[in-house]
């Protein structure tokens, strides 16, 4: 029995007690550690109880939607998973007919599970990004951006697109930064694809907040992974060295 189920369970029998009317006069508990090795010995009522909807599970979560080239993991200051997803918000913020962001950021926070080798399932997708985090696209201005790249560096890096090129230090301090081969010019507008999450300054990005422009596409973050996989069909990344400690 999985520790939700006994926890489900335990809740749907104080609930019988309290509509019965019924009062505790004494309880009593003991730890038991939920590991691998209950599943030796898995109970065959409880497996009766969750089958209908372990079933409803699987046929949700099993579909293929394409092939990665390699297994992503996940880590500051860069890493495979973060570089593809980073790149994925970028592609997915011309959904609606804008033109492609200067820069891609996800938080590495947000990135939940790795990415298999091989045959690329819809559950897949959603245990990397089980939130209800929706894209948006961001305008701002060259001064905030140096700002925002601080923030990434004091964090020790998050998920960027391939158009970004930061140095930064062990204390996370930034040495300097690019984006496509250039530096940030305080006085332009850039435009950056991410998570609403994110827009509100939440996982320390602070600067995010200072945006003069924000565009919402409407799509879930996990969808627009997901739409990427069936449209390229095959996924890679690499590492690019697009956030190096020095």
């Amino acid at each position: 029995m999985t520790g939700k189920l006994a926890f489900l369970m335990l809740a749907t029998c104080f609930c019988s007690l309290q509509a019965q009317d019924y009062k505790v006069r004494s309880f009593c508990w003991e730890r038991i550690e939920v590991t691998s090795e209950l599943d030796e010995n898995p109970s065959a009522e409880a497996a009766a109880v969750v089958a209908p909807y372990k079933a409803s599970v699987d046929s949700m979560m099993s579909p293929a939607l394409g092939l990665s080239r390699i297994a992503m993991n996940v880590k500051r200051p860069e890493s495979l998973l973060s570089n593809w997803a980073a790149d994925v918000m970028v592609e997915g913020g011309t959904a609606t007919g804008l033109a492609r962001a200067d820069m891609g950021l996800i938080n590495i926070g947000g990135l939940r599970n790795n990415m298999p080798e091989g045959i690329v399932r819809k559950g897949d997708i959603i245990l990397i990004s089980p939130f209800e985090n929706y894209l948006v696209v961001l305008e701002m201005k060259g001064k905030d951006l140096l700002e925002l790249m601080k923030n990434i560096a004091a964090v020790k890096g998050e998920g960027v697109s391939s158009s970004v090129r930061m140095e930064i230090t062990e204390d996370g301090k930034l040495l300097s930064c690019t984006i496509n081969g250039e530096e940030i010019d305080p006085k332009r507008i850039y435009t950056i694809a991410t998570l609403d999450y994110l827009a509100e300054g939440n996982d320390k990005m602070y600067a995010l907040k200072k945006a003069v422009k924000r565009h919402e596409i409407g799509i879930l973050a996990r969808d627009v992974m997901m739409e990427y996989v069936i449209k390229h069909r095959v996924i890679d990344s690499k590492i690019e060295g697009r956030i190096i400690i020095k």
